[in-house]
This record gives structure tokens, C-alpha cells and sequence, in this order.
């Protein structure tokens, strides 16, 4: 087996279940098909880093249902007695778009019964805590949205809201946290404390650039397209990394430079490929600043917008147009059980 082949065989196999059930499990063929569109000399250090980078942000199920068996018995958040408190809590299903919140609490009602022998369709009191379930946190906006509603309008005068996630980037939970829910709760004037739980954090703040844990280019690839779209975004232009800092989930400085690149480069393609796309279409993922938001997360429900394009973007049967691009995490919108590509009017899951 070359090297090829077992890195194939490796990518296939951290996502072999990415929606499982909805569609063809991935093997080393779809992975290689999808590969085998990015710059040929480059394929071979592409396939090492993006394989070393996806076994560390790829979710799986049995990754999500094991953080919550572990939160469930958390002292500092159930106390000594973990069932008592879990009785009283009160789940939050007020999520405005998506299935994420749903399907997070129905894994989090399974290990509750395995844990506690709760069912959690029973659980809730008036003096109980509030619980709100989802997966990863991008820039927040959902997590905001959904939280300012209630706290105008539902949420009692005083309680305590315990945000349970996958995953989160800090510049997203820093600007929620500190601006949008704070303000939403001083608006309200409602005695209200906001606490975060996650398995896992990812850097994608500014003044964390150098040691982000996403996407973020520390040199202009030296092909055209890319260097005439950095050089026309003038409101939020594209501030490079200093190449040298913390690697976090990537290798090494040079493989991460070659993820970066690669990616940029398909993604600014992608985008070539219809007349009008969105300002928020950006090469490395769905974002307002610089080529994208960068985050290389995907779970086993689904691939984010806010990842680059090329993991997910395309049409496996298109041979021509705007979907002419192979996805390796083909994902699924708002709008349908299986993807449905509407252009670039997607939102983020």
C-alpha cells in the first residue's frame, strides 16, 4: 500500500459515519476523487495535513455522547447529586432554524436515562437551572438570536442558563458573551447568569491570529485569481497570520501553509463559478472578514458553511455550472433532509 493509500484510507475512516444513513458511506475512492481536484504536485502534503487536522476536528456521535455521560455527573455543574438536580433543569428547545438542538437533546435524553434513569420529558422546575443544547458554535449569531428571544420574553425573572456545546470558537463566544447576550440581559432588566460547557475550543480571535486554530493564510497564494479576489475586498481585507505560532491542530507551519493554500485556491474557484455570489461566500467558509471564516469542524450530522468551500460545496453529478466541484462532506441545508444546493443563498447550519 503507498502512502497515497493509507492516508485514503485514513480520511475515509475518521468520517465513515458523516451522515450515516442519509447517504453513501465515504471510502478511499470518494476521498481520492475529491483530492485528486486540488493541485497535483501539492496532493500528497495536502492529503498528510488534512488527514493529521480532520482526526482532531471531525465530531462524532460516540465523541458527542461521551462528553454529555461525562457532563451529567459533573459536580460543578450537577452537584453531588446529579440526578436531583437534572429533574429540576428545564431544556430549552427554542433553536429558530436547523435540527441541531433536537438532536442534541434526544442524545442528551438516552444518556440521561443511562446515568440517572431520567426521562427527561419529565424533568423541569420552577427553581430548576436552564439547559440549552447545540452543537458547535461559529460566530454565535444563532446561539444569540435564539437566547435574546427568550430572555425578552419567556425567561423568568431570575435563572440560570447553562449553554452545553460540542465545540465553539472563541471570537465567536467572546463577542456573544460579552456584548449580544450581556446586552440582552441588561435590557431586559432580569437577573439572569449565562454559563459555558464545551468538550473542545478553537482560537479564531484576531488577536489570536498567529496561533489560530482555524484556516487563516499567512502568505497570497501566487496564483491570479486568488491574488485579484484578496486584493478586491477593501472593507474587511484579509490580515495574514505571522507564520511561526502555536500549530494547535496542525502539524507543522509548512502543512498548514499547504492546507491553507490549497484550500484558498479551490474555494476562490468555487466562487468563480457563478456570476453573483454573496459578499459572505468566501473561500474558506461563510464569514464577513478576510477569505472566510476558516473553521475546518465538521460533525458526523453535517458539514457548516462556515467551513471552506471545497469540503462541502458541489454536486457529485454535475459536470458543468456552478456545482461542478466534488464535496467530500456533502452537506445538507435548513431547507431539506438531504442537500439541497440553492446557489449561494445557504445558511449556516
Amino acid at each position: 500500500m503507498t502512502e497515497r493509500d493509507s492516508l485514503l484510507a485514513s480520511v475515509a475512516g475518521t468520517i465513515k459515519t458523516y451522515r450515516i444513513g442519509e447517504i453513501v458511506e465515504p471510502d478511499p475512492a470518494h476521498v481520492d476523487r475529491w483530492v485528486s481536484q486540488f493541485t497535483a504536485d501539492n496532493q500528497l502534503p495536502f492529503l498528510r495535513e488534512f488527514d493529521h487536522v480532520i482526526k482532531q476536528t471531525f465530531i462524532s456521535r460516540e465523541t458527542v455522547t461521551g462528553f454529555l455521560g461525562t457532563l451529567v455527573t459533573t459536580e460543578s455543574l450537577a452537584g453531588t447529586d446529579p440526578a436531583a438536580y437534572w429533574a429540576r433543569a428545564n431544556f430549552l428547545s427554542i433553536q429558530g432554524a436547523g435540527q441541531s438542538q433536537n438532536e442534541m437533546v434526544g442524545l442528551f435524553a438516552e444518556v440521561l436515562h443511562q446515568k440517572c434513569g431520567l426521562d427527561l420529558s419529565t424533568c423541569g422546575a420552577a427553581d430548576g437551572d436552564y439547559i440549552y443544547l447545540d452543537d458547535v458554535l461559529f460566530t454565535g449569531n444563532r446561539v444569540a438570536a435564539d437566547l435574546e428571544a427568550w430572555i425578552k420574553a419567556a425567561a423568568p425573572a431570575k435563572a440560570t442558563v447553562h449553554i452545553v456545546l460540542m465545540a465553539l470558537h472563541t471570537g465567536g463566544h467572546f463577542f456573544i458573551k460579552n456584548t449580544r447576550l450581556k446586552n440582552a440581559v441588561a435590557a431586559s432588566g432580569k437577573e439572569i447568569a449565562i454559563r459555558f460547557w464545551r468538550a473542545v475550543e478553537f482560537k479564531n480571535q484576531k488577536n489570536q491570529k498567529d496561533e489560530s486554530e482555524v484556516l487563516w493564510p499567512a502568505v497570497v497564494p501566487a496564483d491570479a485569481e486568488v491574488q485579484a479576489y484578496v486584493a478586491a475586498e477593501q472593507r474587511f481585507p484579509l490580515v495574514l497570520r505571522n507564520a511561526g505560532g502555536a500549530l494547535g491542530v496542525f502539524s507543522s507551519e509548512a502543512g498548514r501553509q499547504i492546507l491553507e493554500s490549497e484550500l484558498l485556491i479551490a474555494g476562490v474557484k468555487i466562487r468563480s463559478l457563478t456570476q453573483s455570489p454573496k459578499s459572505m461566500t468566501r473561500p474558506l467558509g461563510f464569514g464577513p472578514f478576510g477569505v472566510g471564516f476558516g473553521s475546518m469542524i465538521a460533525t458526523y450530522r453535517n458539514c457548516p458553511n462556515n467551513s471552506p468551500l471545497a469540503l462541502w460545496w458541489g454536486d457529485p453529478e454535475a459536470t458543468s455550472g456552478p456545482l461542478h466541484w466534488y464535496p467530500l462532506l456533502r452537506r445538507k441545508t435548513y431547507a431539506a433532509p438531504e442537500n439541497v444546493f440553492n446557489g449561494f443563498e445557504d445558511v449556516t447550519l
